[in-house]
């Protein structure tokens, strides 16, 4: 498996383990409280809910990350339609920063 997918592994090992919040309004508040440690947001996200979450992410010094699409995140974290996932807990973020960042090198 190449690195650029290798972040899809732990974003469904930390759905299992319960650190991922979904829903645009439950991101909020977790990024809002600071729970949220990195954000994952689909390429092909609609415009005001990227523009919400990221314009939030911004604000209170949130990383977050345009991934694939809405299919490969949802199949990642076995849920259907998700555009957007919270991931709240340290390890796990710093992982996926890790990969993410190297990922988007050019």
């Amino acid at each position: 498996m190449s690195d650029s997918k290798k972040y899809l592994n732990i974003l469904g090992l930390a759905t299992r383990a319960g650190k991922c919040t979904f829903g645009e309004e439950q991101i909020i508040k977790e990024i809002q409280s600071k729970r949220s440690k990195v954000v994952l947001i689909a390429n092909d996200i609609g415009d005001q809910t990227k523009k919400k979450l990221t314009d939030k992410c911004s604000y209170y010094h949130i990383p977050y990350y345009f991934i694939d699409d809405r299919d490969t995140l949802s199949q990642a974290i076995g849920k259907i339609g998700r555009v957007a996932v919270s991931v709240n807990e340290h390890g796990f973020a710093k992982k996926l920063i890790e990969l993410l960042s190297n990922n988007n090198r050019g």
